[in-house]
């Protein structure tokens, strides 16, 4: 069985479920979503990654979350609950502190789902959606992309063989090392464009874009498929009516007003948790199923 099985759906199913969350997760700052999509974004993406999810998330995400939720109150002085003056006589409200905790939870989850996303929606996958609508547009963003991965796997590459003939970013004085970097940017620049003109060229010979051209595809759309979006799309129409009837919002300032929580409101979290928790439902759902089997031979 394949380590995530959500990434084995139909480009068209991951699509919408990425595009989905991220949006809902940027525009919904209420605390129970806000919640929920940090909680199974950071779950999804140790699912995917493993224990390098974990140290990053802990050494990276965690501590940049604590920063921009303590930055937001020495900027922002809005709200009319005053905790104490700052030496300058701004006032530091409860309105700001807690608005700081939110913008930083959204913004990590969403930073969360981008690596996930990454993770599941390779370069062949975007442009089998996008390569017949918009086929320079859909090269382009690919490679863009996939730009950091690749590059970061390239410039260790340079630089160890930079190392080897002594031309070491960690040794010599600060003039002999910055030397050296900037020689290695240099030829990942110069490798980058190398690399760019001939992706270009190749795609141009096998006549990428060109009007009537057909192209072999390994996606099939099937009876998976079509549940798994029929489900989402229950899911993502309960939550916009939620949106619709103010229930997904809160208000920062000048105080803190969230709707009254009701039958509806939960019946709302709950289709919004459904829906970020999906990878993790067909994940456990595939795993029970191969237990299920193995116990039988």
């Amino acid at each position: 069985m394949d380590k995530d099985v959500f990434s084995s759906f139909h480009p068209l199913v991951n699509f919408v479920w990425f595009t989905t969350v991220l949006l809902f997760s940027m525009f919904f700052m209420h605390p129970v979503f806000l919640t929920i999509s940090l909680t199974c974004s950071f779950v999804y993406s140790v699912v995917l990654n493993g224990k390098k999810a974990v140290r990053f998330n802990l050494l990276y995400l965690l501590p940049l979350l604590f920063f921009v939720a303590l930055i937001n109150p020495a900027f922002n002085h809005a709200g009319e609950t005053i905790l104490f003056y700052l030496k300058n006589g701004n006032p530091v409200t409860l309105e700001s502190i807690i608005y700081g905790i939110a913008a930083a939870a959204m913004f990590i989850a969403v930073i969360l789902w981008f690596s996930c996303y990454n993770a599941v929606m390779t370069s062949d996958k975007f442009i089998y959606l996008f390569g017949r609508v918009i086929p320079a547009l859909s090269l382009i963003l690919s490679m863009v992309l996939r730009f950091v991965p690749r590059y970061k796997a390239q410039i260790k590459i340079i630089a160890n063989t930079q190392k080897c003939i002594g031309r070491d970013v960690a040794s010599g004085n600060f003039f002999r090392r910055a030397h050296n970097g900037i020689r290695i940017l240099s030829i990942m620049t110069t490798w980058a464009l190398e690399n760019a003109i001939e992706t270009a060229d190749s795609m141009k010979s096998r006549g990428y874009g060109l009007p009537g051209r057909t192209s072999f595809s390994i996606f099939r759309f099937d009876k998976r498929d079509k549940t798994a979006l029929l489900f989402m799309v229950i899911l993502i129409a309960i939550v916009l009516y939620g949106a619709a009837i103010g229930q997904n919002n809160i208000r920062f300032f000048p105080s803190i007003k969230m709707p009254v929580m009701n039958g509806s409101s939960i019946l709302i979290y709950c289709a919004y948790f459904f829906l970020s928790l999906i990878p993790i439902i067909i994940d456990a759902a595939e795993e029970i199923k191969w237990k299920h089997i193995r116990s039988r031979i």
